[in-house]
Parts: C-alpha cells; structure tokens; sequence
C-alpha cells in the first residue's frame, strides 16, 4: 500500500505562530483600496465563475474570515486571502477585516506558499513557480524547502522539472488541455519541438497518460531521421569525393554532424590517409 503524502509540516499556524497569539488578536478593517497582491502571489489564475459566487456570498453574509496582511510603504501587502479581497471588491466593499502582521520576504512567500497548497488552491505550474521563487530569490535549498511545507525534496525536484518544458506546453497543463501526468512524461523527450508535437497530439486526442508514457518510450526508440542534403552539401559531398576518389557521405544534424569516408582495404586506407596528411 502506498503511503500517504505528509502534510504541509505543522502549516500556516507553526510557521507563524498564528493559533495561539492570535486568540486574542485584534482584527482591524483595512480600507480595501489600501491593500494589495504579493508581487510574487504563488496563485496567478482566479477562476471568475467561483469568484463571483463568492462575491455574492461576502455581499450577502460578509467575509467570515479576515485576510492576512502585513504592512508595507504603499499600505498593506496580501499574505494569505487574496481571493477573498478580489471577490469583497467585487461585492463592493470599502473595506475588509484583516490580521497585520510584520514579516520578512521569505517568511511572507512562504506563508502564502503553504496557504494556498492546504487550500489545493495552486496549479502544478503555480506550484513549481512558487518553488523556484523561494529556491532562488530567497537562497532556499530544496531540503530547507521540503521541511519548511511537509512536501518530499522529491516531489519538490519533480515538479520543478516541468518548467524546462516548452512555453506552449506548460500554457496547454495551465489550461488543463493536457494534465500534470502527461506533462512528466513528456520530460522523457529530450527535444523540445518533439514535446510540444506529443503534447498537441495528446490534447487533440484526449491520449491517456499511460499512452503518453507508451508513445513517448516509441519515440524515443525510433532511429534518428536523415536530414535532406541541401543543394550545397550535395555539391560539396560530391567535391570531396572526387578529390579523395572514394565514396564520401557528409551527415549534418541539429548541431554539428560526421563525415564518412569509405575504403575497400589497407592499401586503400592508405592512399586516403596520405591524401589528408595524415602519414
């Protein structure tokens, strides 16, 4: 039986501490105009259709729970709830209850990392976004990282891998044309033209992961095509095989290529290796 995925470490309540000092915390109305996003909000999409279902839900209860905010020159800064800002200005509110606290860079990233994540509110895309964000802005190793929000470095490394696939690719995952699984397979092609080909194929055809991981193994067992010669290589094919009188085939590929020159015997190789100069 496979074991269960550890939880998001001891989660947003640990890292800040919020379940007990916030028992007696005081939750201010902030003026809405006065708030925020993060600059680099792990979450980038907000589905309309569920974001006007909360607006008319705040419009007709209010917001239930406060948003998370620090503060900062411009007024305040979203840690956690910016989906409940964007759908109470949308209701009309002026302002909406929030915590304020004070915080680093990193701290707020990681917070609004683990935030969403317990929410499942990321993409796999948003999510390895949000990783690389800490790993490089914020100097995290993937180890610091893996116990900092209960996920494995593993899991952390796998899903940072899909930002090496093509741009059009990781838009066809973020418009869920093809899912997270067939995008892992698709790492199994190393070049980039073959990815974004398999991973059309698959959003035209509705292919099954486990048929994704099948055509990407055939793919990548199919031999190498000819490239055409063009009308120079031709021309100079021909050239070097009538200055070394033997049969000469010249190979280009993506980058560089090979030149192969055939011989019948010793004497043969001889005569070719004195032509070239090589004894």
């Amino acid at each position: 039986m496979a074991k269960p995925e550890r939880g998001l470490g001891r989660g947003i309540e640990a890292l800040f501490s919020i379940e007990d000092e916030n028992k007696n915390a005081e939750v201010s109305s902030i003026d809405i105009k006065l708030i925020f996003p993060q600059e680099n909000q792990p979450r980038q999409r907000f589905d309309p259709i569920l974001l006007q279902e909360l607006a008319d839900s705040i419009r007709e209860h209010g917001v239930l729970q406060p948003v998370l905010l620090r503060p900062v020159d411009r007024g305040y800064e979203i840690i956690a709830g910016e989906r409940r800002w964007r759908a109470a200005k949308m209701a009309g509110l002026t302002s909406i209850p929030a915590l304020v606290r004070e915080m680093e860079d990193a701290e707020a990233a990681e917070i609004s990392l683990i935030e969403n994540l317990q929410r499942d509110d990321l993409s796999v895309i948003e999510e390895a976004v949000a990783y690389k964000n800490l790993l490089e802005k914020h100097q995290y190793t993937q180890e610091k990282l893996a116990g900092k929000i209960g996920k494995s470095r593993t899991h952390i490394a796998n899903t940072m891998r899909l930002l090496a696939l093509p741009p059009q690719v990781i838009e066809l995952v973020e418009n869920k044309k093809i899912a997270p699984g067939h995008a892992r397979a698709l790492l199994g092609l190393n070049d980039p033209e073959a990815q974004l080909k398999a991973a059309q194929k698959i959003a035209k055809s509705k292919m099954t992961v486990r048929h994704t991981e099948e055509l990407v193994r055939f793919e990548k067992e199919k031999p190498p095509q000819a490239t055409a010669k063009t009308p120079e290589l031709a021309d100079l094919e021909e050239r070097l095989q009538k200055h070394l009188g033997a049969k000469t085939e010249i190979n280009r590929k993506r980058q560089g290529g090979k030149i192969e020159i055939t011989f019948y015997n010793e004497e043969d190789l001889e005569r070719i290796l004195e032509m070239i100069g090589v004894i």
